[in-house]
């Protein structure tokens, strides 16, 4: 019997935000499947890298800036050849309430959790469209439907991903290029770390799956979005978060 394929195989990823936590996961679940990374952040991803069995591409850049895309994409082309696959997950978020939140973290956090996403999308969906064959996974955040306060630049943010995402889809659909968002409940990251273990109870209890979600929770799902399997899903939006997103 004929060995399976990986599912990945000489496909080019680039994951942003690969330095650590989803991102870190997202980047080292496709290399296990085949794929070549393409590691994005604002600092060097070395770690990540160290961890792939395969190749890899360290790139630092400000995934809010299209000159740095712009040159993501030519050190991409010298390397690799071209794109296949882009994940948009580098992304920051902050609780302010309307009274203290000011105009310059609004328009920072939607530049770097939106504008980035179409940022990525006016840089590679011409040369997926003459391939024929493309993947965008966005990442967006189950938080949009629940009641935290403190969060409406954040919730703006990841709720123009959906829209965007399903816009996108439409414009792409006829060139085999899907595009889809993943939206995680709240991961065990450095960022959550320090989160009250009372708190972190009350998360969970809200979801099916009473634990913490894992960073490698949210990759599987990534991963399979960014897959030949999933090519008839497109314009989605997908929670991952053991059940809390409430579908009404």
């Amino acid at each position: 019997m004929n060995a399976l394929k990986p599912s990945h195989e000489g496909r080019v990823a680039i994951v942003t935000g690969a330095a650590r936590g989803i991102g870190q996961a997202i980047a080292l679940k496709l290399a296990s499947h085949g794929a070549k990374l393409v590691l994005v952040d604002m600092e060097e991803a070395h770690d990540t890298a160290r961890m792939i069995d395969g190749e890899s591409l360290i790139i630092t850049g400000d995934v809010s800036s299209a000159p740095d895309w712009q040159r993501i994409d030519q050190t991409i082309q010298s390397r690799f050849g071209g794109t296949d696959i882009v994940v948009n997950n580098a992304g920051i978020g902050s609780e302010k309430i309307i009274d203290d939140l000011d105009i310059d973290l609004w328009r920072k956090t939607l530049s770097i959790n939106l504008e980035a996403h179409f940022l990525s999308a006016k840089q590679f969906v011409p040369q997926m469209r003459r391939e024929g064959w493309g993947r965008f996974v966005n990442i967006s955040s189950n938080s949009i439907g629940l009641a935290i306060p403190g969060m409406s630049h954040y919730m703006a943010s990841k709720m123009g991903v959906i829209g965007f995402v399903r816009g996108l889809a439409n414009d792409v659909a006829n060139s085999g290029i899907t595009v889809n968002a993943v939206l995680p409940a709240i991961t065990n990251t450095r960022l959550t770390q320090d989160m009250p273990e009372e708190i972190k109870r009350q998360t969970w209890q809200g979801q099916a799956i009473k634990r913490f979600a894992e960073p490698s929770d949210i990759a599987g799902a990534v991963a399979f979005l960014a897959s030949e399997d999933a090519s008839f899903i497109t314009g989605q939006a997908i929670p991952v978060d053991g059940g809390q997103y409430k579908i009404s």
